[in-house]
């Protein structure tokens, strides 16, 4: 079974945080919020046959993937507007499994109402609080964003910061999903199996793996017999579960 529909990933590459004079002017919360003393989860080990896999941002070394930091968890709210029906069961699902893989520990915030943008503020105070604001996933239209009059399911990305000469850690991204194809795929015969892919696929690019040559992988551009993450999804998934503890972000 082959679905049409492009995978894209837009990942946001971040600035350093500004350094402010007032707390009106800052462009970053205060360091440390929710920091833990160790990881709150452990990856899951990677198969032993390997596979494919590739990340979207690396460390200054070239080698090392930026990741989310494992000792404080990842929150994320979700604007309901648009949802097909099961729509938050697909992302709820997602999010455990990404949990399960990675170790990363995520929480969800409940409902929002912000709407999608390209030149979305990583620290909104007023919105969310003294923290950096929480991954946002939404169900857009066609108007909301463009590029879902193609052939494309979903697009996302997070935003790495770093301090100083320290390492980048994404601390807030996005989750978009095309309503209307999403509408039309949970229709078909098999499309649940397909819709669940898909969020899948886009959750992992939240946290850091890109597209992959190797069509036996779910990080293949494009949708295919996989539907679940394969040797080499789940190795770069462990990878990213294993980044750096940042206590001062």
């Amino acid at each position: 079974m082959v679905v049409v529909a492009v995978l894209s990933a837009a990942w946001f590459l971040g600035l350093l945080p500004g350094v402010a004079t007032t707390d009106a002017d800052r462009t970053a919360p205060s360091p440390g919020v929710e920091a833990s003393d160790g990881r709150l989860g452990t990856p899951l080990t990677p198969p032993a046959a390997g596979g494919t896999f590739a990340f979207a941002q690396l460390q200054d070394d070239g080698v090392t993937p930026v990741a989310y930091d494992p000792c404080r968890p990842v929150h994320y709210v979700v604007r309901p507007d648009n949802a097909p029906y099961g729509g938050e069961q697909l992302i709820t699902d997602a999010v455990a499994q990404m949990s399960a893989v990675t170790g990363l520990r995520f929480i969800v915030d409940g409902a929002t109402d912000e709407a999608p943008d390209e030149q979305r503020q990583p620290f909104q105070p007023d919105r969310y609080g003294d923290r950096w604001a929480p991954v946002l996933v939404t169900w857009d239209t066609v108007t909301e964003q463009p590029d879902f009059a193609a052939d494309v399911a979903g697009q996302a990305g997070s935003l790495a910061v770093s301090v100083g000469d320290g390492p980048g850690v994404y601390v807030t991204g996005a989750v978009e999903l095309d309503a209307a194809q999403f509408t039309d795929i949970l229709s078909r015969p098999g499309g649940q199996a397909v819709a669940r892919a898909i969020v899948l696929h886009e959750f992992a690019h939240l946290v850091g793996l890109d597209h992959v040559d190797d069509p036996t992988q779910l990080m293949y551009p494009t949708t295919s017999d996989v539907l679940d993450f394969a040797a080499g999804d789940l190795a770069g998934l462990s990878r990213l579960g294993a980044g750096a503890c940042e206590p001062s972000l």
